[in-house]
This record gives C-alpha cells, sequence and structure tokens, in this order.
C-alpha cells in the first residue's frame, strides 16, 4: 500500500554522537576507509532514511560493497552533483544541509495521483508557537496558503473547529502521530497527504525557532508553503529553483512557486472528473483497489475490535488493518489504516497489551509482535516465543497487563496464560481454562483491556466489565460506546 507518510520532514543533520539512528557495523573488504568515520556514519545514516540503503541481519554492510557506492550515486544524481559514488566534499555538503526527510528514492514525477476531491479546504490552528505573536502566526499561513491558492484555484477557508481538513499545530517531541520530533534543529516540521483522519495535517516543531522573515531561525512562511504543499498531494521536485526542493533555503524570491510548482498544483487540481472515473484515488493510501473496504463506520452497532491498547496518551482501537486513536485528553478520534500511522506494519493487530512502567506497548500478529516505545516502532518484529510460550502456540486471540499484580495474560481460545514480567518468565501451571478463573465469559475473546481494577473483554460486538478482585462480571455495554457512539 501507500503508506500515509508524513510526507515532508525538514532534517538537519548534525555530526555529533546523538544520532538517533543505529550506525550499521561497516566491514572493510581489503583496505582501510579513507574517509572520516563521522562522514561514513553522516552517509550511511543518510542514505539509510533517504535511500533505503539496507543492512544485513547482524546490522553489516561493506562500505566498498554495490549497495553503498551505488546509492551514493543514486543521492548524487538527484541533487545534480557527479554520480561518482564518492563521499566528495560537494555530497557531503548536500547531507550536511537542512532538508525534508521523505526518500528521495520514491516517485516524484508531477501528476501525483494523490489529491482532495473537492475544490474548497478547511484548516484549523491548534496550538500555536512561542515564538510569534498569534496574529502573525495566522498571517503567515494565510499567505502560505494563498500561495497555492492562486496558482491551483483552490479556496482555503479557516475554521475554528477541529474537523477541519487540514489542522496545524506547533508541537515538541512525541505528539501522537508516531513521528516525533527531535528538539532544536533537527526536524523542523511535517505534514501528511491528502486523505482522511490525519490527511493534511501539519506539524511544526516547536523546539525551532520561528522568524517571520530574516535572520536566525526558519522563516515560517517559506516552511509552511513547502508543507502545504505536500498536504495537497504534492512530491519533492529535483528543481532547485521550485519550493518543493527538498532542502531548506533560508532566501526565496518574492514570487515563490517556480513554473514547475504552477504547473504541478495545476496538473493535479485539474477540474474534476466525474465521481465514477475518478473513483477514490484521492487518498493517500490508495496503492491497492477496493478502498471502501477500508473505510470503517465506527459506531455500526455490529463493530467489534481485533486488539485494544493504549499507546502513551492515547487508546488505540485496531480492526483488520485499520485503527482509531482517541487521545485521553482530547474530543477528537484520528483514524485510517494502521500503516498510516505505523509505516512498518503492513498487517493486522491481533493482540496488544502496554505496560505503563516501561512506557512501552506490544502488538502481536500471528507468531510475531513489534514493540513501540514512546512513539516508536523499536526494532524488528520479534517471535512470540520470546514470551516463553509452546512451539505449538503460534498466535494468540488477546492479551491485557494487569499493574497490580505485574502480569500479562494471553488468552487463545478456551485457553490463557499468566506472563510474569518481572522475572521475564510465564507463570507456573499454564496454560488454564479461562472459565475457572474468569466466571461468564464463555466466548472467544477479541480484546482485552484493564483500568482501574477491571479487565473489558471484548467478545464481538459487546464489551463484558469483569471485576479482577471479585471475580465476576459487573457490566455490559455497546463495542462501539468506546468511540463516543
Amino acid at each position: 500500500m501507500q503508506v500515509m507518510l508524513p510526507v515532508c520532514v525538514l532534517v538537519l543533520l548534525l555530526l555529533d554522537s546523538g544520532l538517533a539512528a543505529p550506525t550499521p557495523i561497516l566491514e572493510e573488504e581489503n583496505t582501510p576507509s579513507a574517509e572520516p568515520w563521522s562522514d561514513l556514519k553522516l552517509a550511511t545514516d543518510y542514505l539509510h532514511q533517504y535511500y533505503n540503503l539496507k543492512t544485513d541481519p547482524l546490522g553489516r554492510m561493506k562500505r566498498r560493497g554495490f549497495s553503498f557506492s551505488s546509492k551514493v550515486k543514486d543521492m548524487q544524481t538527484f541533487f545534480g552533483l557527479s554520480a561518482t559514488g564518492v563521499l566528495d566534499p560537494d555530497t557531503l555538503q548536500v547531507m550536511r544541509s537542512p532538508r525534508c526527510g521523505v526518500p528521495d528514492v520514491e516517485d516524484y514525477s508531477h501528476i501525483q495521483g494523490t489529491r482532495w476531491n473537492k475544490n474548497v479546504l478547511t484548516y484549523s490552528i491548534g496550538r500555536y508557537t512561542r515564538d510569534l505573536p498569534h496574529s502573525t502566526v495566522e498571517s503567515l499561513l494565510e499567505s502560505a496558503f494563498n500561495v497555492w491558492a492562486r496558482a491551483s484555484g483552490l479556496t482555503f477557508v479557516r475554521l475554528h473547529t477541529n474537523s477541519a481538513d487540514i489542522r496545524v499545530e506547533f508541537v515538541t517531541n512525541a505528539h501522537g502521530d508516531f513521528y516525533p520530533f527531535d528538539g532544536p534543529r533537527g526536524t523542523l516540521a511535517h505534514a501528511f497527504g491528502p486523505g482522511l483522519g490525519a490527511g493534511g495535517d501539519t506539524h511544526f516543531d516547536d523546539d525551532e525557532f520561528w522568524t517571520a522573515g530574516g535572520g536566525t531561525g526558519f522563516n515560517l512562511f517559506v516552511v509552511a508553503a513547502h508543507e502545504f504543499g505536500h498536504a495537497l498531494g504534492l512530491k519533492h521536485s529535483r528543481n532547485p529553483e521550485s519550493v518543493m526542493y527538498p532542502t531548506y533555503k533560508m532566501s526565496r524570491p518574492s514570487n515563490l512557486l517556480s513554473r514547475e510548482d504552477v504547473a504541478s498544483i495545476s496538473a493535479l487540481y485539474r477540474p474534476l472528473r466525474a465521481a465514477t472515473n475518478y473513483g477514490l484515488r484521492s487518498f493517500p493510501w490508495l496503492s491497492r483497489p477496493m478502498f471502501p473496504q477500508h473505510v470503517k463506520d465506527r459506531c455500526a452497532p455490529d463493530l467489534m475490535f481485533d486488539a485494544i491498547s493504549t499507546l502513551g496518551d492515547a487508546t488505540f482501537f485496531f480492526r483488520d488493518r485499520y485503527l482509531w486513536m482517541k487521545h485521553n485528553e482530547q474530543p477528537d478520534i484520528k483514524e485510517g489504516p494502521i500503516s498510516n500511522f505505523m509505516p512498518k506494519i503492513e498487517t493486522s493487530i491481533d493482540a496488544a497489551f502496554w505496560i505503563p512502567r516501561r512506557s512501552t506497548a506490544y502488538l502481536i500478529h500471528g507468531s510475531t509482535f513489534w514493540t513501540v516505545k514512546g512513539s516508536v516502532i523499536k526494532g524488528k518484529p520479534r517471535e512470540l516465543s520470546f514470551f516463553g510460550f509452546p512451539a505449538w502456540v503460534q498466535a494468540v486471540d488477546a492479551a491485557v497487563h494487569i499493574v497490580r499484580t505485574g502480569r500479562t495474560l494471553f488468552f487463545m481460545q478456551n485457553m490463557y496464560w499468566s506472563y510474569n514480567e518481572n522475572r521475564k518468565v510465564m507463570d507456573f501451571g499454564y496454560p488454564k481454562y479461562i472459565r475457572e478463573d474468569f466466571p461468564g465469559v464463555n466466548a472467544t475473546i477479541n480484546a482485552a483491556f484493564y483500568k482501574q481494577n477491571l479487565i473489558y473483554f471484548f467478545m464481538g460486538h459487546q464489551v463484558f466489565k469483569f471485576d479482577y478482585t471479585l471475580k465476576h462480571i459487573v457490566g455490559v455495554e455497546a463495542a462501539n460506546s468506546w468511540l463516543g457512539c
């Protein structure tokens, strides 16, 4: 699927020991590298993030191998440099430049095939930056939208509600979309392409210093214009004169858009064809057909969930390859295919649980699971046998962590296991029959959630509230009530 990545992340790569990305072990073939280690580290991190540079299962990569040099050539070709495959000063200078974080190996054709299916778009401003007066921020953002309005015929209307197509916010660090910011002079901003849920949402890192013009800091008008281009469906351009060029430029001409930018947005938003011809191609995750199957009615009376878990300050509800994300302190619900929010996950989630003291969630599919810490998926999927299951257990129906006991319970058909999170071993005497310890729970458990000594068992379209101390069911409610229905 074409995942709904934040289509722009402006990044400044710094040569210090604080780079978050792991550095592959560089294997020399015969002779030592002539390049300083810091240059190699910069290059491997850069190529890994933007040019899909692969390492072997042990995290090693041959410095002189075909993969590394060919990726260097790809990068040099993209930026119009001499394609030598060597880390020369010009190449390293580009790698050190502030830039947009979407990989350069993607298709950068002018007509992207991803667009809004309407010509009047709404936007709202949530949290403001601390660097500029609210009125200045509003004026700069309006000007950035107007740049594209003049070129495309689109109309942008500001709303003061959370229901706008494009939601603009200034945030820091992890902020609920699995693309955390990284502090000053790192990631500047990102935006999602057109679509439902988080589609169009544009975030600026408020750890940066935002300005209305020259001087130190980053020009909000210029960055916003670039981001809003992505929010409208445009990708990057190889043309340095384009506002959609990957790297950030301090100075721009008064006419911000290049001829290429105007042609790109005009081609993307030429008059709409009939809906029967255009279909639903306007949504960013639509690389496969039958998109209506991925749209879920959260208030359907027969709604059921595959898994539920807390992740940070939000609760995630999984169904097939779709999810709803409900922030505990906000009334709105974000939704969309799972891979919109977690690009590494292209499958459904069978079970999930959250361990508060570790600020870590575990998402299970079949015989493997992902570890999510904060808002970042850590490493590669691991085998379910990590928890001590016998070899014949290749999947579980539900999982829940009981804070009071430090145990995680795994449910499969009519049995369950108890895993000691402190000792990291399966408790003796398991599996047991569910009916023995959870009287009244007589159907397959689809999902489970723990809160204030109650275990909520999601079975079909109903939720059974089980008092873990009294050992009996104390109430029943509809599953869709958890999404405000």
